[in-house]
């Protein structure tokens, strides 16, 4: 077996280890809701089991991981998952094709938590020195904006480098390998390459992206179980508040649950600050920019109201500063 085999076997296993698991008692009624939550990396299931505020359900919740937010949409939009979470652009190209989904909450993090990775032994030192490079990024999301963005931001049009359409497993191994020159990727990947593979950040998302990641749910499901959706979210939003003190032990939890590195995962929530966002004016302007500059680069393929990709009656009575 190659050592790319190797790696690609290893990394997946850490970061796409396909499991489902129902907080479920003997208490529940077996006609009861059960909800399908989508989730990455463990980190909203680790974090509701953490906080306690996935104690007494008045609803089953049936966990599904994957590793990026694409399958994610596609099992929304296939009926397969009434719940998920994925970055605002992934969102927003699934709803431009038709979807039947709504954003209906979510959280902030901070624009440091997108970047764009090099080899440490790299000669890519600045944005000038991308130009001409390979760069690799998920297609239709955080990592073909960030590209094209950075590009623009250095006084150069989108297509003076190469972008490479892979997911983040295929990416982390392109650029150990030395197949890409660049990887343009999020939290915790950005710090399982930092600490792991020897990565180095030539460059990051301030001021060119929101960092917005929604909770998102199809149509069918908030016709349909709203209560027990608005509930999920309040519990979520709950346990987001407070665990932003308690890194450290939600990282371990989070480790425990899904393997990956405990210093890694300990690293991108302290890069991270995540905090709950309400849907309001302000996020729909700042999401609604994102959205006019994505059609302008090819990302999304028609201009998008974005208020009409929202729902904001989960949030409306939220307190948050956004």
């Amino acid at each position: 077996m190659t050592d790319a085999s190797v790696t690609r076997r290893l990394f997946s296993t850490l970061v796409a280890t396909a499991f489902s698991a129902t907080l479920a008692g003997s208490a529940f009624a077996a006609d009861q809701i059960v909800l399908r939550v989508g989730d990455q990396k463990g980190g909203n299931r680790s974090l509701l089991e953490f906080s306690g505020q996935a104690k007494d359900l008045p609803y089953k919740i049936q966990w599904s991981e994957f590793p990026a937010a694409a399958p994610i949409l596609e099992a929304i939009n296939a009926g397969a998952l009434d719940v998920g979470h994925t970055g605002d652009l992934s969102f927003l190209t699934v709803f431009a094709n038709g979807s039947p989904i709504k954003a209906i909450g979510g959280v902030r993090a901070n624009a440091n938590t997108q970047a764009i990775l090099v080899r440490n032994d790299s000669p890519i030192k600045t944005i000038a020195d991308l130009k001409g490079k390979r760069l690799a990024g998920t297609r239709g999301g955080w990592g073909q904006f960030l590209i094209n963005a950075t590009l623009e931001k250095g006084g150069y049009k989108t297509t003076d480098a190469t972008f490479a359409p892979l997911g983040p497993v295929d990416a982390k191994i392109a650029l150990v390998a030395g197949s890409i020159d660049g990887w343009a990727v999020w939290e915790p990947y950005i710090s399982y390459a930092v600490l792991k593979d020897n990565a180095r950040v030539v460059t990051d998302g301030a001021g060119l992206t929101p960092t917005l990641t929604f909770i998102v749910a199809s149509d069918q499901a908030i016709a349909t179980k709203r209560e027990a959706i608005a509930d999920f979210l309040n519990r979520l939003n709950k346990a987001r508040e407070w665990s932003r003190s308690r890194l450290p032990d939600y990282a371990k939890n989070t480790a425990e649950l899904t393997k990956l590195p405990e210093d890694v995962l300990l690293r991108a929530y302290q890069q991270q600050d995540t905090r709950p966002i309400a849907i309001d004016d302000g996020v729909i302007k700042e999401f609604q920019e994102a959205s006019d500059r994505a059609t302008r680069y090819g990302i999304v393929n028609k201009p998008i109201d974005v208020n009409k990709a929202v729902d904001r009656s989960f949030t409306k009575d939220l307190a948050v500063s956004n």
